[in-house]
């Protein structure tokens, strides 16, 4: 042990007496092993971690599959099926439905939209949520009939209430109507994936006026100790045909209609329903950056390799005076361990920046961010990286040097250094690694930069995404009864009246949601020529409503007919709007589908459409258009009902001030001399929306560009140092062939070319690999191929072009060097 510590003193010594290569030596390792360990903190925290409640994995997501209709992807849960799942099942300890929501606060101040929560009284206990104060919501407050009530956040209570515990009791006024405070929610709860949740209310639905359909709520539950979700998800297929038989189905649809569909259950552990599909996204950025800490291992053993060859003399007479195998073995180890676990150190002070970065940079809706941080795991992660790291670095060094002899060393310490040609093979390659996973690195970033540019060339629907300002605006039946109807839509005409007087307005209209929100009603749709098969359920289609002078203030083009206006809706005349992709899909073209009769429910009246808007991107740039029925804000006969309204509606304004505070402040005032009892909600630009949905590939793109950019500087640094290296031992050879006339130009060629030899090499190999592994990288790309030719010729030659300019410099030092000198040196 005494030893070891003198060996590392002087190791310690002998790093100090060399700054420049130990500060290289450390940053590059710090980079390194900093970078691994900030993804696999994430990747830790977010995919591997189980969720952060009692017992997680009996926690499941209940969903639907409907194969008889055109829809992809699973299904919501609907009241009918809750019911009947809760009372009737034999695998669930319970079963809870929730549904994201906000509120209007007013009483107070000025009125507040909250972000909130509807639940049904059993979702909170199956997570074990305990009340901070008060209690949970039981089985009576849960009932169409029980006095409302409300739970409050943790921090809600501090904020709103000053964290008074005599908040129990008390009522606050939530869209028009007093609810009952009768609890307040744990410090830090979490609510799965919301990012924020302070008011919860419970469901209470009406047991008795529950129909089939409305697949429109989320689902969680808890399977039995010793139940597989197989076995649930059987139990909950023998419950769909007794749910549809215990409802009735909604006016103008059948039982029949909804046997049709085929609906089965899709049950899975709740974690897939938290974290989504961001873990293709980060498995690809982790495999990445484990590549660039290759790089920048094979780095550091490169200059490894040239330290410890500048010392082969000291080796060899030590060799002479007995030292041992184990001996000179143990101090190349010594070193090693010394850089690593120093560089590993630096690394985790990186980390520790670089995770808050990443917190912040994090594209919005990356799952379970509040528990990202530095955690044992990442401490042992780096650990082990700091020995994996020495290993790698010292093996090289320890097969070639440890067990040098003396007569071998004393006299390759003379004039004859132009013997090493093993050595420079090792670190030829070396740098043939670097260049092969710099290649592959380089790949995986242009594929994403030509992914990006294809999502910027995709036309969303609408134009001037930067002079668009929105934001949600909910009038509730407490201030507007659905028996005046007509009010509302009175009451949204005349905002915007008051906003489109704002100076530099051009444009103001009303819609049920606005594209690339992500927000989607969809519903079957009929057509008068098109007749349905007796018990067939017909298409779902994306419904939206809007109100006149829509899609002109949003700039999206009417292929053709018209726009829908404020007489065709006063006057409740039966017209609609649809996309050209449907009018294409159903009648071949937008001007064929002009006067044609569609409908929702066959009690409803036919709609003549009157205009097709073009495509229009709802889900994001990289998801398709939906076929869309655009339907006017207020409905006669509609969907059963004589009069609806759609009271939460989305304003739009366009004007050359979107997105200033002025503006947002002018906005405000208009509202509230019209209403001042209700706030404005999420006010955003489009253009902020049209990042957001950008924000996943610009957010692989950095992380993939920076992986990319540093292993193409350490394979460059790499080439750089080989023919460095290899000028330094053929300097006699320069020399002789100098003295006997050979031009600087050839002796410049003669090392670039070997450099790109290695390149060649080292870009073949990579190719090689790039084949067998971008397959990986295709669930993240858009309208590009993993094996695009473009993006593979392109890389490879900014590949060969930079790693010229890395042979040329040291290639031209060579060719000016005096041969009278040189050959004086050898």
């Amino acid at each position: 042990m005494a030893r070891w510590f003198v060996q590392l003193r002087q190791v310690v010594r002998r790093l100090g007496r060399a700054p420049m290569f130990t500060a290289i030596t450390l940053l590059t390792l710090a980079v390194g092993v900093g970078a691994n360990t900030v993804i696999f903190t994430v990747v830790e925290n977010v995919l591997l971690k189980a969720l952060p409640y009692p017992d997680p994995g009996r926690l499941i997501g209940v969903w639907y599959r409907a194969p008889g209709i055109n829809f992809q992807g699973d299904l919501n849960i609907a009241p009918s099926h809750y019911f009947i799942n809760r009372e009737q099942n034999k695998t669930l300890e319970d079963i809870g439905v929730y549904n994201g929501d906000a509120f209007n606060v007013s009483g107070s101040g000025d009125p507040e939209h909250v972000p909130g929560l509807d639940v049904t009284d059993g979702t909170l206990p199956l997570l074990g949520v305990k009340p901070a104060l008060g209690r949970l919501f039981t089985r009576e407050d849960d009932t169409a009939s029980a006095p409302k009530t409300v739970l409050l956040s943790y921090g809600y209570w501090q904020k709103k209430f000053g964290g008074a515990t005599s908040v129990i009791g008390q009522s606050i006024t939530m869209d028009g109507n007093a609810r009952q405070i009768i609890g307040v929610l744990p410090r830090g709860f979490q609510f799965l994936d919301y990012d924020k949740v302070d008011l919860v209310v419970p469901m209470a639905w009406d047991r008795s006026k529950t129909h089939l359909g409305n697949y429109s709520y989320e689902a969680l539950a808890r399977l039995k100790p010793g139940v597989t979700m197989e076995q649930a998800s059987a139990d909950l297929d023998r419950l769909i045909p007794i749910a549809f038989h215990s409802f009735p189905p909604p006016e103008g649809f059948s039982e029949a209609l909804f046997e049709s569909v085929r609906l089965s259950s899709s049950v899975h552990a709740l974690k897939k329903d938290v974290i989504g599909d961001i873990g293709n996204v980060l498995w690809v950025v982790m495999g990445a950056l484990a590549l660039v800490l290759l790089v920048a291992c094979a780095n550091v053993a490169n200059l490894l390799l040239v330290r410890v060859e500048g010392r082969r003399q000291e080796l060899a007479i030590r060799s002479a005076l007995g030292a041992s195998w184990g001996r000179t073995a143990g101090e190349l180890v010594a070193e090693s361990l010394v850089l690593g676990l120093l560089g590993s150190l630096i690394g985790l002070g990186l980390a520790y920046a670089g995770l808050r970065a990443l917190i912040w940079a994090a594209p919005q809706g990356l799952p379970r961010l509040h528990e990202i941080h530095v955690d044992l795991y990442a401490l042992l992660f780096t650990a082990g990286l700091a020995l994996l790291t020495s290993f790698f670095i010292a093996i090289l060094p320890i097969a070639k040097f440890a067990g040098l002899r003396a007569t071998t060393g004393l006299r390759e310490g003379g004039r004859a250094l132009s013997q090493g040609r093993d050595r420079l093979r090792a670190r030829k390659t070396l740098v043939v690694v670097q260049v092969a996973m710099a290649l592959v690195l380089l790949l995986c970033s242009g594929l994403m930069i030509r992914t990006f540019l294809a999502l910027t060339r995709v036309d969303p629907g609408f134009n001037a995404h930067q002079s668009l300002e929105t934001f949600r605006f909910y009038v509730p039946d407490s201030q507007i009864p659905d028996a005046q109807a007509e009010r509302v839509m009175r009451q949204f005409q005349e905002i915007s009246n008051r906003l489109s007087a704002l100076p530099g307005v051009t444009g103001v209209s009303i819609s049920s949601t606005v594209p690339l929100s992500g927000s989607s009603n969809n519903d079957v749709l009929y057509a008068q020529d098109h007749e349905m098969s007796q018990g067939k359920i017909p298409p779902i289609r994306r419904f939206n409503m809007i109100g006149p002078g829509y899609l002109a203030t949003m700039g999206t083009r009417i292929v053709a007919g018209r726009e829908m206006t404020w007489d065709d809706t006063y006057n409740k005349l039966p017209v609609a709007m649809i996309s050209e992709n449907m009018a294409r899909e159903w009648w071949g073209s937008a001007q064929a589908a002009l006067g044609k009769k569609i409908r929702v429910a066959s009690t409803d009246d036919w709609r003549e459409v009157v205009g097709v808007a073009e495509d229009v991107h709802y889900d994001g740039v990289d998801k398709p258009a939906p076929t869309t029925v655009y339907w006017p804000i207020l409905r006669a006969n509609f969907e059963g009902q004589k009069l609806d309204v759609q009271r939460g509606v989305s304003f739009t304004i366009r004007s050359p001030q979107a997105g200033s505070q002025a503006f947002l402040h002018e906005i405000e005032q208009a509202v509230w001399q019209v209403n001042a009892n209700n706030p404005l909600a999420n006010p955003m630009t489009m253009d902020e929306m049209y990042r957001k949905s950008m924000a996943r590939t610009s957010f692989t793109l950095v992380l993939l560009s920076a992986a990319g950019t540093m292993a193409l500087l350490l394979g460059v640094i790499g080439i750089y140092g080989v023919i460095s290296y290899t000028v330094a031992q053929r300097s006699r050879e320069v020399g002789i062939r100098m003295a006997l006339g050979a031009q600087r130009s050839g002796l410049v060629g003669l090392f670039v070319r070997q450099g790109i030899m290695l390149t060649l090499i080292g870009a073949a190999t990579g190719l090689v690999v790039a084949f067998g592994v971008m397959r990986l990288l295709s669930s993240i790309l858009f309208n590009v191929s993993p094996f695009d030719p473009l993006t593979y010729a392109a890389i490879t030659v900014v590949l060969l072009l930079t790693a010229s300019v890395a042979c040329y410099l040291p290639s031209r030092r060579a060719a000016s060097v005096n041969p009278v000198d040189a050959l004086r040196a050898e």
